[in-house]
């Protein structure tokens, strides 16, 4: 009970702390400190659950849910408080002529549409947009563009404002009051020193940079200067190489070796695909097959030619009993289709 009484709980952190632990006897080695922290840390655990229990709960379809009450232990904080930003140039100068910032309608009646409208922004009141027609001034120039003119000068008065606010971010970079979304894209803004700094470049790599630099000619730097203690171009990679284009002698020869080896690279690569077996024996079968039909149809057509009459008889035999039964048939007396056989 001593223990668990001088166990601090903070339930609005879900923190417990042992202020009076001690160890026995110092721990002889990592396995007996990790047994130490891990029995304490088993005591921490248990009071924190205990002291939950004992808080009302309400009953949720996911469970009992509690309320923690309000921290009582003061953590600090990870970064140091937000220094105070300067003040801006017109801060300053309403300051010096007593004048007051005074909260402005973000609505108003915009009497050329007849309805309400922001102050600013977007289809904000007195738009140059919705203005047909402007009137001319005794002052303004003859033949020029009253509209080109209103553009102009907003595209001025932003512009003006852009500097005014890198001014003044500058001015809070100097004591170091930049806002936290600036802070986290300091690095890409070109208007204060937080940059971050540039990178020493080391030996291995302005060799590398020199060797580009040196290639980069038509000619590969093979005819530039070199400068005194410059070292030879390190050429990475394997090159190619072309026969001439002119022909000489024993040109033909090597141009048939060079063709000769890729149609051998070609064949050996793809050799399991110059011969397929499975498909040459099917084509066989499928070959046999069908000249064993025509076959087939051949000899039947042969014996059912026989039992038919010849077109015309020989000459000197008689009429053929075909040619009689045909001449009786069924179409009664009518003529035979054959002349007489003389």
């Amino acid at each position: 009970m001593e223990a668990e009484n001088q166990i601090q709980v903070d339930l609005g952190h879900l923190l417990a702390v042992d202020p009076y632990h001690h160890f026995p006897s110092p721990p002889k080695s990592r396995e007996e400190l990790v047994t130490e922290c891990l029995r304490a840390g088993t005591k921490l655990v248990q009071a924190i659950t205990d002291g939950l229990f004992n808080l009302s709960a309400t009953e949720a379809i996911e469970g009992p849910l509690v309320k923690l009450p309000k921290p009582t232990t003061r953590l600090p904080r990870e970064k140091h408080l937000p220094r105070p930003k300067p003040p801006t140039k017109w801060e300053m100068f309403a300051k010096s002529k007593g004048i007051q910032k005074r909260k402005k309608n973000k609505v108003l009646w915009d009497e050329q549409t007849d309805s309400w409208k922001r102050s600013y922004g977007y289809d904000r009141v007195n738009d140059d947009a919705d203005v047909p027609i402007i009137e001319a001034k005794m002052t303004d120039e003859p033949g020029s563009d009253p509209f080109a003119k209103r553009k102009e000068e907003k595209k001025k008065r932003v512009e003006k404002t852009e500097k005014n606010r890198l001014q003044n971010l500058k001015q809070a970079a100097k004591v170091g009051a930049l806002p936290s979304h600036v802070q986290l894209a300091a690095t890409a803004l070109p208007i204060t020193g937080t940059q971050a700094a540039p990178k020493k470049i080391t030996k291995d790599e302005l060799g590398n940079v020199a060797g580009l630099a040196a290639t980069a000619t038509a000619s590969g730097g093979k005819f530039d200067k070199k400068v005194a203690g410059e070292k030879a171009v390190k050429h990475q990679g394997k090159h190619r190489k072309f026969l001439p284009a002119a022909e000489g002698s024993g040109m033909g020869n090597r141009e048939k070796e060079q063709t000769d080896k890729v149609l051998s690279k070609l064949m050996a690569r793809n050799s399991h695909e110059i011969l397929n077996v499975g498909k040459a024996v099917s084509m066989y079968n499928v070959k046999k097959q069908r000249d064993g039909r025509n076959q087939k149809g051949r000899s039947s057509f042969d014996s059912s030619s026989k039992l038919k009459p010849n077109g015309k008889p020989m000459k000197g035999d008689k009429k053929s009993p075909y040619q009689k039964s045909r001449k009786g048939g069924s179409h009664g007396g009518g003529a035979s289709r054959k002349g007489k056989v003389d």
